[in-house]
């Protein structure tokens, strides 16, 4: 017979709507200063995409090629030595990039395994990548919450944003061709509604990026002995007696249901990410970066539990 004491939940305690939107809204102020210091931590290790073109920004200095007017030459640079130099300035074009997180009962979860939950990893990455495209010059918007925000507060005002924010799905309507959408939540819906969801960002012409927020315990599955499970949706109750006897099954229908993911992203030159809450978030923030900011390199899925 099971040690009573190895009794465990699969999610936390039902809470209702409400009582969500506040702890949600309540979490929010922490979260952002931890979101802009990650955003900073891979911001300064990144030297960014760095193309000539027009803008602003001094970039670099290159030798005056011949065909190109005289009005292009930096006079005063080219003074110093016998050669014309030309003055180029790093490109500058607003990219408008969607983000939305899932803010279902499933991402309250955290097990013993990890220090935050779910939904918390998940508002950071979500303030963190608002930070870093602000402060890249991009616009970023809350889809079916927010305009595009072209400011360098955009990160606080996304927080706003989702501080009245519902549990829903993404409303996909604003998706246009050539804009980019990161979709952050545990991915453990039934895959036919997913796959609903992605053949709508297919249709649109833009460019999904998917993050997959787990707690370590729903990748290990250490339960032992008598469980009882909770479906944070609904409530339903359901209890075993020998929760180790579920663990094969369990495993392989998660790799099934990521490699099922992995391949439509894959296809379609998307990315996919797994990130585990025991892991630091400057892992998915730095490959999601990478990603956002080279939009000709090669399609990305990395489990972020195991590679930066």
């Amino acid at each position: 017979m099971a040690n009573p004491r190895s009794e465990g939940r699969s999610t936390g305690s039902m809470h209702g709507t409400l009582a969500d939107a506040k702890g949600v809204a309540a979490g929010l102020p922490d979260l952002l200063v931890e979101a802009r210091r990650v955003a900073a931590t891979v911001i300064a290790g990144w030297h960014g995409r760095r193309v000539a073109g027009r803008g602003e920004t001094f970039w670099q200095f290159r030798p005056f090629l011949p065909g190109e007017t005289a009005s292009s030459v930096d006079w005063r640079r080219s003074a110093r030595d016998d050669h014309y130099y030309v003055r180029e300035r790093e490109w500058e074009a607003a990219h408008m990039v969607w983000l939305w997180g899932d803010l279902s009962p499933s991402m309250a979860f955290r097990s013993r395994l990890s220090t935050v939950s779910k939904r918390d990893r998940m508002l950071v990455l979500i303030l963190a990548v608002a930070e870093m495209l602000a402060l890249a010059g991009e616009r970023v918007g809350l889809i079916g919450e927010s305009d595009p925000i072209l400011s360098r507060n955009a990160a606080e005002r996304v927080a706003e944003f989702l501080a009245h924010a519902e549990s829903k799905p993404p409303d996909l309507r604003p998706l246009r061709r050539f804009t980019d959408i990161v979709l952050i939540g545990d991915f453990l819906d039934p895959m036919e509604e997913t796959e609903t969801r992605l053949d709508e960002i297919v249709r649109s012409g833009a460019r999904a990026h998917l993050v997959q927020v787990v707690d370590p315990i729903e990748e290990t599955f250490s339960y032992a002995g008598r469980t009882e499970f909770i479906d944070p949706e609904s409530g339903a109750r359901h209890v075993v007696s020998r929760a180790e006897s579920y663990r094969d099954d369990y495993r392989d229908r998660l790799a099934a249901l990521r490699d099922r993911l992995s391949a439509i992203c894959r296809r379609l030159d998307w990315s996919f990410l797994i990130h585990r809450t025991d892991r630091p978030a400057t892992e998915p923030l730095l490959a999601l970066h990478a990603r956002l900011t080279d939009r000709q390199s090669p399609s990305l899925s990395l489990p972020m539990g195991q590679a930066a």
